[in-house]
């Protein structure tokens, strides 16, 4: 049932981002619970966290982008004396894309 929460909640924030409202956890579970679907309680607080520290937009752009993940510092032990330092990924290229039509464009919205 875990990823079952997991896309439900996913959703929701993309519902909510997508109409301009604040993604809360009270709004996720809210959406859930009107979409019918019984979730773990954590999972709406989990994702309200997710998105209160992460750009939600930059998060859907990058679906796409795939790959094995951040890179990760790692740091000395204590006693050695020096840091090892992770070297920075280069920076990404922007690509431009035509702009596609929102559903504002198409005249409905979900809480209209």
């Amino acid at each position: 049932m875990s990823s079952l929460g997991e896309l439900a909640c996913s959703y929701a924030c993309m519902i909510l981002f997508d109409d301009g409202i604040a993604v809360t956890a009270d709004k996720i579970a809210t959406l859930v619970k009107a979409a019918n679907v019984q979730v773990d309680s954590f999972w709406p607080g989990l994702f309200a966290k997710l998105v209160e520290k992460r750009n939600i937009e930059d998060l859907i752009m990058n679906v796409g982008s795939g790959g094995g993940g951040a890179p990760v510092a790692v740091s000395a032990p204590s006693g050695g004396g020096g840091a090892a330092a992770a070297a920075a990924p280069p920076p990404e290229e922007k690509k431009d894309e035509p702009k596609e039509e929102s559903d504002d464009d198409m005249g409905f919205s979900l809480f209209d």
